[in-house]
């Protein structure tokens, strides 16, 4: 198979769940909603969730502020580099998914929920962060905030269609919700040219940190998914949709009835790639327990925070250069 080769399969194989029923505030749909996620999670690994809710606008909104942004000379990017609290902009070079991984052919930029600077939970909670919100686009602070309202409003339907699934209450996972550890991100990809090697990619095979990511592709395409058979099959983009995918903590927490989705991206299309996502978790000090029932836990409780700090430390070049807020 060539580099980076990966089945494409019909659309028609690729489960998509309507949520509808859930998004209308149709608390009998959570049953219907929950067979077709575990059905899903359990067999292909990934799905796409379709009528989640997400005004069209809200999203084209931050799709024009992100490719605007990155359109900027370096120097203005730059500005609003990334700092230890985990907002800001990521160059090509400071990210890498695992020790022997190359660097990713990315840049992105991260950003969280709005904080008050004179928050006094800035001191103690190491997952909330004041934004860095470039100059320009002016209109950027608002469109991704908007959108990361949305999507967190979605994540929270997913989490509770998660419970229901494993018929725990509705509001097992999202009992603490109020300041989510959440980040969202949107990313640009270069065209990656074969000269760059096999073992380049746009983002490396990795899985997630978190427990759901919420990912709105462009057609370019490019996100390639291991199914549970181990084969790599393309994320075929389809209109109106939202790739789901299962992360570590969420495969933690459901005692790995979930598993975390190996997953990486390579750009050989010929044009830029943009993408956005948003990693949807609880607060910080959510205690992850794994809910097993009369299972034998799999895991050690460990919260939100410390987990997905963890992880970063392995992933980001800023936290191991000593990098300080501006």
């Amino acid at each position: 198979m060539a580099y980076a080769g990966a089945k494409t399969i019909a659309a028609a194989e690729i489960p998509v769940i309507d949520i509808r029923s859930i998004a209308g505030g149709d608390s009998g749909g959570y049953d219907r909603v929950a067979k077709a996620l575990r059905a899903a999670a359990e067999s292909i690994g990934f799905f796409y969730i379709t009528n989640h809710g997400i005004p069209e606008g809200v999203i084209e909104n931050a799709q024009a502020a992100a490719k605007a942004f990155f359109a900027l000379p370096s120097a203005e990017k730059l500005a609003v580099k990334m700092t230890d609290v985990h907002r800001g902009f990521i160059p090509v070079g400071e990210a890498k998914m695992y020790a022997r991984a190359k660097v990713d052919l990315k840049e992105s930029f991260i950003w969280g929920i709005d904080v008050d600077p004179h928050d006094p939970e800035l001191k103690t909670n190491r997952l909330l962060g004041v934004n860095r919100w470039p100059a320009r686009p002016a209109h950027m602070r608002a469109a991704l905030g908007a959108f990361l309202a949305a999507n967190l409003e979605c994540g929270r339907l997913m989490f509770r269609a998660f419970a229901a699934s494993l018929g725990l209450p509705l509001d097992y996972f999202v009992a603490k919700y109020d300041k989510p550890a959440a980040r969202g991100s949107v990313l640009y990809y270069p065209p990656q040219d074969a000269s760059m090697g096999e073992d380049q990619f746009g983002v490396a095979t990795h899985t997630d940190y978190g427990c759901l990511t919420l990912v709105h592709q462009d057609p370019i395409g490019g996100l390639q998914v291991a199914t549970r058979a181990g084969e790599w099959v393309v994320a075929t983009p389809i209109p109106n949709t939202i790739v789901v995918n299962i992360g570590d903590l969420m495969a933690r927490w459901s005692n790995n009835h979930f598993k975390s989705t190996p997953h990486r991206v390579v750009n050989t299309a010929k044009v830029a790639r943009y993408s956005m996502a948003v990693f949807v978790d609880p607060n910080a000090e959510t205690l992850v327990v794994p809910a097993c029932g009369d299972e034998k836990p799999l895991f050690e409780p460990v919260t939100v925070g410390d987990y997905v700090l963890g992880r970063f430390d392995a992933a980001f070049a800023y936290r191991r250069q000593g990098s300080k807020p501006a």
